[in-house]
């Protein structure tokens, strides 16, 4: 995963059939699906999306995603993620879709001529390391122009939460041997004020460090052919069999599952 300031790009690449459980989306996500099929499971509903289909996903819903590889080839997806503060700028921008309807969960659309153009724009434009960050939040936002114009529209996000906090502070070093009064610091509170607020959401800072690098770990694994002790290394694990037991643990199936013979 590319991390940018205000938008972000996942690339999904894998000839692996496989279920991710419990995901929980922290940012407002648009998917373009190009090969396989994709089944978001919610706890009443299911919704499959097929090739060629975009996928929006709003933030702070949680799914089980089943990712379909075709027969004989590999599923593949590209996902850009937007932040609550790149969404505001849109909401600041373009007031005349702040009457309408915010997505609450997830939808999909056609990928037309211009949405499809547009969304290869702001792709380009993540990927290219000299691209001016204009130039990428210009590109972002008309993708959520042109879907907001197809009645897809995503909310203003409220104030974050401290687990939000601290996931999105470690994300920019996630192999670094993160501590409570590192983050406290950081935040300017003390680790006794940071640990309480946690407490109150029902998190603590290891259940958002394990969280986040199994994220990431996922999102590796997905995106590219790197070996299993580089991704838990970037992850901040030391030990592979530390890693793939976490990882086991969390996702139900070891991270070998992805790396097929």
């Amino acid at each position: 995963m590319q991390l940018m300031p205000n938008a972000s790009l996942q690339l999904i690449h894998t000839p692996v059939s496989h279920r991710v459980r419990t995901v929980t989306v922290r940012d407002d996500m648009v998917g373009w699906l190009l090969a396989g099929h994709k089944r978001l499971v919610g706890p009443q509903s299911e919704t499959p999306f097929r090739a060629g289909e975009l996928f929006c996903i709003a933030r702070g819903t949680q799914w089980d995603m089943v990712n379909q590889a075709p027969p004989g080839a590999a599923y593949q997806a590209h996902m850009l993620l937007f932040t609550p503060q790149l969404v505001e700028r849109f909401h600041q921008r373009f007031p005349q879709f702040g009457g309408q309807a915010a997505l609450a969960g997830c939808a999909g659309t056609r990928a037309d001529e211009a949405l499809a153009a547009s969304f290869r724009q702001a792709v380009a434009a993540l990927q290219d390391e000299q691209a001016s960050e204009a130039l990428r939040e210009h590109r972002a936002l008309e993708v959520l122009l042109l879907l907001a114009e197809r009645g897809l529209v995503f909310a203003l996000a409220s104030e974050l939460s401290w687990s939000e906090r601290v996931q999105r502070l470690v994300g920019q070093r996630p192999q670094a041997d993160w501590t409570l009064a590192e983050l406290a610091s950081a935040f300017h509170v003390s680790a006794s004020t940071l640990q309480r607020r946690l407490a109150e959401e029902g998190s603590s800072v290891s259940a958002c460090l394990r969280e986040l690098r199994m994220e990431l770990a996922m999102a590796l694994l997905q995106g590219n052919e790197l070996p299993v002790s580089e991704i838990a290394a970037r992850c901040g694990y030391q030990s592979h069999s530390r890693f793939s037991a976490a990882f086991r643990k969390r996702y139900g199936f070891a991270p070998s599952h992805l790396r097929p013979t």
